[in-house]
């Protein structure tokens, strides 16, 4: 499964960043950045990990649902969890890993590379490592 971008912790930040600013102005974008962080990117399965404030994440997350590309790649976003801990945030992305990554594997079958595998073997302890 080829795709036309990969995502990276930069350019998810910016099509949300881009998207508060549009929805929030310049006020609204500064004020959410002193907090707003993009924690973790997996290109393979698109789970994301965002970090806000308390203050600002209904800025935030009313702006992630209106991003609706990343480059010149439509994309839909769907927020899975919204936590108050670093603890339950990790459990819910694991748990999350784990299927996209069974129903990943079925669709590509025996085209599935060692690469791939590898990648996936070190997302959870990369999940685990995250602190806020």
């Amino acid at each position: 499964m080829d795709d036309p971008i990969i995502l990276t912790q930069f350019n998810v930040s910016k099509a949300i960043r881009d998207n508060i600013l549009v929805n929030f102005s310049e006020c609204g974008l500064a004020s959410s950045l002193r907090s707003f962080q993009v924690k973790y990117v997996n290109p393979i399965t698109k789970l994301c990990i965002i970090k806000t404030s308390i203050e600002d994440f209904q800025k935030v997350w009313s702006a992630i649902p209106m991003v609706r590309s990343i480059g010149n790649c439509l994309v839909l976003f769907n927020v899975l969890d919204l936590s108050g801990s670093i603890r339950a945030c990790k459990n819910a992305a694991l748990k999350c890993e784990e299927v996209i990554f069974e129903h990943y594997k079925l669709a590509v079958g025996a085209r599935l590379s060692a690469d791939v595998t590898q990648h996936m073997d070190n997302c959870p302890e990369k999940i685990k490592f995250l602190e806020y």
